[in-house]
């Protein structure tokens, strides 16, 4: 990854160049924003422009070490847990093979997406202490190339206590020509004294022709692509999630979901039904349950744009015979706010590790109630 490789974020990646034309190049940065808008991307490209702008670099064969993510002084440390290939004491170097190929297919993929990969949906992944060791001992050796050492922290807020300590010694008293750039979706989550020892570089959501310029660029028809960027909400990742038809079983599970807790107040059988879907829900992942969840809130919150007859600033277009307009006359100022803080709600169980069929359940009779409120009359 390069940086003319990149859309977006002109002002970050100017301040990028300059530093290293400068010679100013801060030894220990964390990139905060949304995820899906091309952080480890531009992570990548500026360990690229710092390694093989060096004056004894051998640049073609730098490029090319990148290009393949086997420079030996670029290190990364990421999120893993045990799977069926690695089942005790997972570290990084586990799954270098898995991570290159992760990189190398979906650059601007989410923590969702590596899990998947990884196939470890239902755990939560984390940075552990072994991890920091390992780096730590690979930093503190002469560079290969005799160049810069470097090491990306990807989802840096996944690092436990002891890891982000341990890295914290590194980042205080880092060998001569070394980079350590920390990524994270959540900056609150990652260790105050960490964090406080960073340079901040600060990304936002991309802007609709910056993410329709990059899938042009993938080849995709420029009609199309207008289109998915404009329900992209901003993340690249999510563009490319659209245009693999990613979300169509998450509409599935929503048709199916609201329709019957729409009939369970009248039907007692439909409750059951209700509580046959919390199951389902609950027997995939927790990254899918989350996808799922934010899925909804969104479709809601498209509802009531429509409900209110503003339906130019929608963008879901449904992939099957759900009648979106005739959904959204079951959505107002009435419901809106109980509905979406319900969702929310089961978004902060999931991801606290809470009972999924209970979490599902509840979430699922509440709607049934909820669904029914009457709108606020003004």
């Amino acid at each position: 990854m390069r940086f003319d490789q990149i859309y977006g974020h002109e002002s970050q990646i100017k301040a990028l160049r300059e530093s290293i034309s400068l010679g100013r190049v801060p030894h220990a940065q964390l990139f905060t924003g949304p995820e899906g808008v091309g952080m480890l991307a531009i992570a990548i490209a500026f360990m690229r422009a710092v390694f093989c702008q060096e004056p004894n670099a051998d640049k073609s064969s730098c490029d090319l070490k990148f290009d393949r993510l086997t420079h030996p002084d670029l290190h990364f440390i990421f999120p893993v847990a045990a799977n069926t290939k690695v089942k005790t004491k997972p570290t990084s170097d586990h799954f270098l093979q898995d991570w290159r190929l992760f990189v190398e297919n979906n650059r601007f993929g989410t923590l969702f997406d590596w899990y998947q990969q990884l196939e470890i949906e239902n755990k939560q992944g984390q940075i552990g202490v072994l991890d920091s060791e390992e780096i730590t001992k690979k930093l503190s050796l002469t560079a290969y190339e005799g160049g810069w050492k470097g090491v990306v922290v990807w989802q840096a807020d996944k690092l436990n206590l002891a890891a982000a300590n341990k890295l914290l010694k590194l980042v205080e008293e880092p060998p001569e020509k070394t980079l350590l750039i920390f990524i994270s979706n959540h900056e609150d989550q990652v260790l105050e004294t960490l964090r406080s020892r960073c340079q901040g570089v600060r990304f936002s959501l991309l802007p609709e022709n910056a993410i329709s310029k990059a899938l042009i660029s993938y080849g995709t028809a420029r009609e199309v692509a207008e289109s998915v960027s404009s329900q992209a909400n901003g993340q690249l990742s999510r563009a490319l999630h659209l245009m693999r038809v990613e979300g169509a079983p998450f509409e599935d599970w929503f048709v199916s979901w609201v329709r019957t807790a729409f009939k369970a107040k009248r039907n007692k059988g439909s409750v059951v039904e209700l509580l046959n879907w919390s199951q389902q829900i609950a027997g995939v992942g927790r990254e899918t349950q989350k996808q799922f969840l934010l899925f909804s809130i969104d479709l809601f919150r498209q509802a009531l744009l429509i409900k209110y007859g503003v339906s130019e600033l929608t963008s879901y277009r449904p992939k099957g015979n759900f009648e979106f307009s005739r959904f959204s006359n079951y959505v107002h100022n009435g419901n809106i706010h109980l509905i979406i803080s319900e969702l929310e709600s089961a978004y902060l169980h999931v991801e606290r590790n809470g009972s999924a069929k209970m979490i599902f359940s509840d979430l699922s009779l509440k709607l049934t109630k909820h669904i029914h409120t009457p709108p606020v009359l003004s």
